[in-house]
């Protein structure tokens, strides 16, 4: 975990604390001893990945610097029903005002560990790699591209900033193709920027054109809803002058027909907005 992660993560927790407990616990507040110590385990309730625990040690140490906290379980293991991720040692109000924050977090990521390791399985023996999107949940996208890491992804542009993404309005704004890619070359070397450019394209006459243009200013060229013959056309045209990445649609039943193209990437939206939450629980040490 990273310093930059560190800080990005020390202000969802702030922020997520300021959300739920508001002016007070007071259902804590009401009936606990607020010097009691108590402890409690994170129980695993379904199979899969298991994703969040090193988040869950920061958020109980962002309450609590001085708490135990005793790892039972790593990010990215496998985990069983009946299994104990953590045990957590710190006073009770403690563990009350981060049982839920704890459980959101990874109860979500464990979800989208455990759908992008499915995916990842099927392209064992592939040289193709999984990418995700930006297809996240406002104010939680860090959590979510953790969660697609810890499963076996590789992590697209975290935001607008760090990369150019010319995508299909951006080229219809800007009256075609070659204008948008000449554009935005120009406006990174005005503006001394160390971002790359991906430039997505709808058809083989669209890759003709990145090559017209975009050798040694494109870096990368999505084939956007293309099929796999269709991939193996334009990596024919290409020839390795950029790297390549497939998206639109692309799922469990289709993804290893792509990766047997040859393509870089591929890139599924759904690691995230399709994930379903795994079932754990917070449950008192008496």
């Amino acid at each position: 975990m990273t310093n930059e992660f560190k800080q990005k993560l020390y202000h969802l927790i702030d922020e997520a604390f300021k959300e739920d407990i508001g002016n007070g616990d007071h259902s804590t507040l009401s009936c606990i001893n607020p010097v009691a110590k108590g402890k409690a385990i994170l129980k695993v309730k379904q199979n899969g990945i298991l994703a969040g625990v090193e988040v869950a040690e920061e958020i109980f140490k962002y309450k609590e610097p001085g708490c135990n906290f005793t790892q039972l379980k790593n990010d990215g293991d496998a985990m069983l029903v009946g299994e104990n991720a953590f045990e957590i040692e710190a006073l009770e109000h403690t563990i009350l005002q981060c049982e839920r924050l704890v459980l959101n977090c990874m109860q979500r990521m464990s979800g989208i560990a455990t759908l992008t390791k499915q995916y990842t399985d099927k392209l064992k023996g592939y040289k193709t790699r999984l990418l995700d999107t930006r297809k996240t949940t406002p104010n939680f996208r860090l959590l979510e591209k953790e969660a697609v890491r810890i499963g076996g992804g590789v992590n697209h542009r975290f935001g607008l900033y760090d990369m150019i993404m010319l995508k299909d309005n951006h080229i219809d704004y800007a009256a075609g193709i070659e204008n948008a890619i000449n554009k935005a070359y120009n406006y990174v070397q005005k503006n001394n920027l160390n971002i790359q450019i991906e430039v997505e394209t709808r058809s083989i006459e669209d890759v003709k054109k990145v090559l017209s243009v975009g050798i040694g200013k494109v870096f990368r060229v999505m084939l956007d809803n293309y099929t796999p013959s269709q991939i193996v056309e334009a990596l024919a045209l290409i020839e390795g002058r950029f790297e390549t990445e497939a998206s639109g649609g692309i799922n469990l039943e289709t993804i290893e027909s792509y990766a047997a193209t040859g393509v870089d990437y591929v890139s599924v939206g759904g690691l995230i907005h399709q994930a379903r939450s795994l079932d754990l629980s917070l449950k008192a040490i008496i």
